[in-house]
């Protein structure tokens, strides 16, 4: 895994994005210095996500930052991403990472304890804990974990830990303090009037924590 682990965790969901294109999000997100971007989309056919994760890999790939593809192992090796982030209803990490190249990620989210502890005894290179807040970009979303949740966690895993879910400009430095190495974005950051400011305010926070 690279080292140090980005701060910020952009995820690219097209519910979010409004009339935005996928390409120009990700044009403006890595103009602006992310360098760590998720693609998202629950509802797009298999050919729909292999053709706008080529376009948004090349677009990450040019500013040498790191594409992951969420749910889709056999997607994200089609693009040549940088890895795939599961949930508890995909394929086991190890499975996962059967069908990725060798050196790839694998991310893997959690949202109780039990699962952060089952999380650490796997191959997986990061793990993703929340919602930390309470979030909108899902449809029925976990419950809230909150800070404290988010401290024990910590002290469950020697993994990268990313704090997911209701982050924003305000909180995302408390999220950082509680334990997490990175906050991974989305509401925040594709509904806001300009995207790359805002992904430059979120990184002048983090940077500074």
């Amino acid at each position: 895994m690279r080292s140090p682990f980005p701060r910020l965790y952009a995820i690219i969901d097209p519910a979010q994005t409004g009339q935005h294109s996928l390409a120009a999000v990700t044009e403006v997100l890595v103009s602006a210095g992310v360098r760590l971007i998720q693609y998202r989309d629950k509802r797009a056919t298999s050919s729909e996500l292999f053709e706008t994760s080529r376009q948004i890999a090349d677009l990450v790939r040019k500013a040498q930052g790191v594409f992951i593809v969420n749910d889709r192992a056999d997607v994200a090796r089609a693009v040549d991403a940088d890895g795939v982030h599961l949930g508890q209803d995909d394929l086991p990490v190890e499975l996962a990472r059967r069908i990725l190249s060798v050196g790839k990620w694998v991310g893997y989210s959690t949202h109780i304890l039990a699962q952060v502890i089952e999380a650490e005894k796997s191959s997986a290179d990061y793990i993703a804990f929340g919602p930390v807040f309470p979030t909108q970009s899902k449809e029925n979303p976990d419950p809230v974990v909150g800070l404290e949740g988010l401290r024990k966690a910590r002290q469950a895993t020697r993994k990268p830990l990313v704090a997911i879910g209701g982050i924003t400009v305000e909180n995302a430095r408390a999220a950082i303090e509680a334990g997490a190495d990175s906050v991974a974005v989305i509401s925040d950051l594709l509904k806001a009037a300009d995207i790359g400011q805002r992904a430059r305010q979120f990184l002048n926070v983090l940077q500074a924590t």
